[in-house]
């Protein structure tokens, strides 16, 4: 199952798309829907999370939209196209949320974090960033 759900993301977070192999950090099999609200333990249910986004996620299901202040469901990795939700910043150090569960879900998860732009921008200029999943 393990092997599985690292083949479906690619070895990279299914949230902020970081790759685990540019990180000194072992990836985590998130439960999207999470188990205290009836989440299986199923490949249907499970994505590859980088410890940030599985921290900043939690147990949630919803979270507000920054822009329509509604609140809306978080990105699903398996539902959910990535590329319908969010797109890189022209530098590629930034997630942008194209839809209000994107705009979400980079505010909840905390993807544009300092840290993290500072070190996409290393990453770019390695040609290590960003991957190609689609």
């Amino acid at each position: 199952l393990q092997r599985r759900v690292r083949e479906r993301f690619a070895n990279c977070c299914a949230y902020c798309r970081t790759a685990e192999d540019l990180t000194a950090t072992t990836f985590e099999f998130e439960h999207i829907v999470p188990c205290s609200a009836g989440g299986e333990t199923a490949f249907k249910n499970l994505c590859l999370s980088c410890p940030m986004c599985n921290r900043y996620k939690s147990d949630l299901l919803l979270a507000s939209d920054p822009v329509t202040q509604t609140e809306v469901p978080l990105f699903h990795p398996h539902k959910d196209r990535w590329t319908d939700h969010f797109v890189w910043s022209e530098e590629f150090t930034e997630v942008v949320g194209l839809t209000p569960v994107g705009r979400a879900t980079v505010a909840t998860l905390k993807m544009n974090r300092p840290q993290m732009i500072r070190v996409r921008r290393m990453w770019v200029a390695m040609s290590e960033h960003p991957p190609d999943l689609d």
